[in-house]
């Protein structure tokens, strides 16, 4: 059983592994840059299996989520951490499912639950990458309550496994030209 809360904390208030873990995230350079046309697809497959008016691909960063994409939240590109359900997630290996927030002790008062979206249902896989680190969650949300099937919960695990894919590519593209640059300055 994954414990959610340390047995201790640095100075910095960060928990032991959170250093290494914010360090994966930035070095994929996604956040706060415009969104990808391969994760906005990757929400909207996660939204369409599982029939869901919201889908997001989002990092958790020391203080915020931020949305790689989002179907169905017009216009938000990142959310505060606490409480946080995406942080939830990235403290476990599997998927996390809230059948009826309403009725969940986990989210009784969160403000998702209690305010205008309404938050009934949420499911979300963790972006693990090959390396270990737990850098977000591909996760659908909805306004009802609801049963998920495993098999739906499997597909959101490979589409997970999929951002974590399309991450190593564009860390392999970001490499590649901070390498060439360097070549070209050497060469001037």
């Amino acid at each position: 059983m994954t414990n959610s809360s340390p047995a201790y904390e640095y100075l910095d208030g960060t928990a032991p592994g959170e250093r290494e873990r914010l360090a994966a995230v930035r070095r994929y350079r996604i956040v706060d840059q415009p969104t990808e046309p391969a994760y906005a697809r990757v929400a909207f497959v996660a939204g369409a299996v599982f029939d869901t008016p919201i889908a997001t691909v989002s990092l958790v960063e020391q203080d915020r989520v931020w949305l790689a994409a989002c179907v169905g939240l017009s216009g938000v590109r990142e959310v505060g951490k606490e409480p946080g359900l995406c942080a939830s997630v990235i403290q476990q290996d599997g998927v996390y499912v809230i059948n009826n927030a309403a009725v969940d002790p986990r989210t009784l008062a969160h403000p998702l639950v209690r305010g205008d979206l309404g938050l009934r249902f949420y499911a979300a896989a963790p972006i693990r990458t090959h390396d270990g680190h737990r850098l977000g969650t591909v996760n659908v949300i909805d306004s009802r309550p609801r049963e998920a099937d495993p098999r739906q919960l499997t597909a959101l695990e490979h589409l997970a496994a999929l951002v974590a894919d399309e991450l190593e590519l564009r860390l392999m593209v970001v490499r590649s030209a901070a390498a060439e640059q360097r070549m070209r300055d050497t060469v001037l």
